[in-house]
């Protein structure tokens, strides 16, 4: 039991409140924007009647971080996962197929930049932190909500 004299240690977010018009001219199809900064994913639909933020993980170091415009170009439901060279180098990591196991975990929404994804994640301490070589994830049922409302063809910008 906490006693009323114990710091009460808190997760507090540092969300910082995204515009759309600060990134695209229009909402096309519908679209992201992934702040690095505060660990954010903003979600716009195509008439920005639904407008979503989600937490997430994001890359580990600046030199892994691929900031610019981007775009969905595809979506996977139980993803396999195989590891770029340098992370089969690094760590000797292996192809890993859908599971409870598998780093993408449930849901993938795939970018124009290969290698690069939205993703989920069974490890859920991830999320809020710099854990990724370059993804960024969400908690697996976020997800799952972002990739049902996601379609092909959304612009992404991660800043």
């Amino acid at each position: 039991m906490i006693q009323a004299s114990e710091p009460v240690r808190r997760n507090l977010s540092s969300f910082v409140v995204q515009r759309w018009q600060d990134h695209f001219d229009d909402l096309g199809v519908a679209t992201i924007v992934a702040d690095t900064a505060s660990r954010a994913l903003h979600y716009w639909n195509a008439d920005g009647s639904d407008y979503r933020v989600y937490p997430t993980s994001v890359p580990i170091s600046e030199d892994l971080t691929k900031r610019g415009y981007t775009r969905i170009v595809r979506k996977k439901v139980g993803p396999d996962w195989t590891p770029t060279p340098s992370q089969v180098e690094r760590f000797g990591w292996k192809y890993m197929p859908p599971g409870p196991d598998n780093p993408l975990g449930t849901h993938a929404l795939y970018l124009s930049r290969p290698a690069y994804l939205l993703h989920g994640t069974h490890d859920t301490r991830k999320i809020g932190r710099r854990s990724s070589d370059g993804c960024i994830g969400l908690y697996n049922d976020k997800i799952a909500e972002l990739f049902e409302i996601t379609p092909v063809g959304t612009q992404v910008r991660i800043i």
